[in-house]
């Protein structure tokens, strides 16, 4: 992939395909993000990336970008996932190139979708298209690590977030009280950023009866992900801001109530499978990723079943001395770790908050 600490040409194009299908982020879902790149005698002369589900594809965006179609026929085009090959809300993209007359392309990673899955590569190559898989593989897979976990493991992306003391509280009372903010006005806003680039957020009872939350996205731009509260007796008072009918929202409990136009009663076992009967369900209805926001037992229970890609924990200067602790992840090693099947734990203080953006 590197000669020599160099990039070598194909690397930059695809690089430039990653750039390009980040843009994206918040409206692909439940399909991935997609860049493409149409090079012709050394030069670009046509971008793309998949913009929202139901629009077209990175591959007919940059085609339709190029001017002068005849070169076309002379050119590479990049892109950072297989080319689809079966009929969806859009015609197949591997089609469409081999339409075009284009002769060569370049893909960053294999599909794991099933329809796709290898059959858009062969659908190219049987055409006579010379096509050269994995540049910059692991960064095209880690682009879209959320769609990859939702058809590989048949459950959503589960991301873990919280705030704790210097001292490993997240809260000072585990009754009663009022809730601690330990946050700052940046990683609160940041919080709504990932809020936006998710599908659904998950919080536990107590952390709906202790802050009210409403779960939006106020501090960011972007659509409201499907808000999913655990209530097993149904304790959260009606005129709670969870319940407002405003927004899709499930609640997981174990007794019967009348579903309203935003808001499902999902019945479900307390059991020791409870998470992965609320995941299963999840995936059931396309939902591809999961920001479990709280509280403290929810998200060990999340650890300790194993059921999660990426933690965000913030790291406060404040001192409660007592209260909730935290949860806690085993190992002394908080570095980010950059493969997606491996659990990323981003771990970092106010001055750091940055790394989310």
């Amino acid at each position: 992939m590197e000669n020599n600490g160099k990039i070598t040409q194909e690397e930059r194009y695809m690089a430039r395909c990653i750039q390009l299908a980040k843009q994206g982020k918040c409206g692909t879902s439940p399909n991935p993000m997609v860049g493409a790149v149409i090079v012709c005698d050394g030069k670009i002369i046509g971008e793309g990336y998949h913009r929202k589900c139901g629009e077209s594809h990175a591959e007919v965006n940059a085609i339709n970008s190029v001017k002068d179609k005849s070169k076309l026929k002379q050119s590479t085009i990049y892109v950072s996932l297989e080319p689809c090959s079966h009929y969806g809300k859009t015609p197949p993209c591997a089609d469409l190139i081999i339409q075009k007359g284009i002769p060569k392309v370049v893909i960053g990673c294999m599909d794991p979708f099933a329809k796709v899955a290898g059959r858009g590569i062969k659908k190219l190559q049987d055409a006579g298209i010379e096509v050269t898989v994995g540049v910059l593989e692991q960064e095209c897979c880690e682009l879209n690590k959320q769609f990859i976990t939702f058809h590989s493991q048949n459950r959503p992306y589960v991301i873990l977030k919280w705030a704790e003391s210097a001292d490993g509280f997240i809260d000072l009372t585990r009754t009663g009280g009022h809730p601690v903010i330990l946050s700052s006005p940046l990683t609160n806003m940041l919080v709504h950023k990932k809020r936006a680039e998710i599908d659904a957020v998950i919080v536990g009872t107590r952390t709906a009866l202790l802050d009210n939350p409403v779960l939006n996205v106020r501090n960011w731009y972007g659509r409201n992900p499907l808000r999913v509260v655990i209530d097993r007796t149904l304790k959260i008072p009606e005129d709670f801001h969870l319940l407002n009918n405003k927004i899709s929202t499930w609640v997981i409990t174990e007794k019967e109530h009348q579903d309203n136009s935003q808001t499902k009663y999902k019945i479900m076992q307390f059991t020791d499978e409870l998470l992965p009967q609320i995941l299963a369900e999840l995936h059931k209805n396309n939902v591809q990723s999961v920001l479990v926001e709280g509280g403290s037992v929810l998200l060990q229970s999340f650890i300790n079943k194993d059921l999660w890609d990426e933690a965000f924990i913030e790291k406060t200067t404040i001192k409660l001395n007592s209260g909730v602790k935290a949860p806690f992840i085993s190992g002394n090693d908080y570095s980010i770790k950059t493969h997606f099947s491996t659990p990323i734990w981003h771990y970092f203080n106010e001055n750091d908050a940055s790394i989310l953006l």
